[in-house]
């Protein structure tokens, strides 16, 4: 590993890191009203596709990161869905 890639990591953890404040309030709150649909999806494939290329690419900066951004929307995807459809429990 060179040492762009340790830039790589600091780049995708403060990236990844950002969704935090916001899944902590999500969690708190149990609603995921604000958050579009259609962006939280947006967001879960693109970051998927991330996953694939930096696995694909060898850059675990890439991958990593990208993991955590799918793992922490994924929670908000999950309080939305049952938002959206009314299990609200």
């Amino acid at each position: 590993m060179d040492g762009i890639e340790y830039m790589g990591f600091v780049a995708s953890g403060l990236g990844a890191l950002a969704y935090l404040p916001q899944v902590v309030r999500t969690w708190r709150t149990r609603s995921a009203r604000d958050f579009s649909l259609p962006t939280l999806l947006m967001i879960v494939a693109g970051s998927g596709i991330w996953i694939f290329y930096g696995a694909w690419r060898n850059a675990p900066s890439i991958w990593l990161g990208n993991g955590v951004v799918v793992a922490l929307t994924g929670v908000i995807l999950f309080f939305k869905l049952r938002n959206v459809f009314g299990n609200n429990s």
